[in-house]
């Protein structure tokens, strides 16, 4: 009988487009465990410096994942939250 599985996602995605990896791990692995699998460095070699979470909620690496977990390697903001809604506010 083969040690249990846990079935993993890795995505990141951006208004346009995501790129999206499926992963088979060892059941106990943890989130960095998946950041340093070949499949998530081929496509992003920086992938465990970014941040990232599981299912929205941000985490460290040492996060024990279980099946069906998606990890999700988030984007720098691009401008600063308040600082977009003043910009709004100003221009009335």
């Amino acid at each position: 009988m083969s040690a249990p599985q846990l079935r993993i996602e890795v995505v990141q995605a951006w208004p346009q487009r995501q790129m999206r990896v499926n992963l088979l791990l060892p059941e106990g692995s943890h989130v960095s465990d998946a950041l340093a699998h070949p499949q998530v460095l081929a496509l992003w070699p920086d992938a465990a410096q970014l941040p990232f979470g599981v299912f929205g909620q941000r985490c460290h690496g040492d996060r024990q994942l279980r099946d069906g977990d998606r990890i999700e390697l988030y984007r720098e903001l691009l401008i600063d939250p308040k600082a977009a809604r003043r910009e709004r506010a100003a221009r009335g």
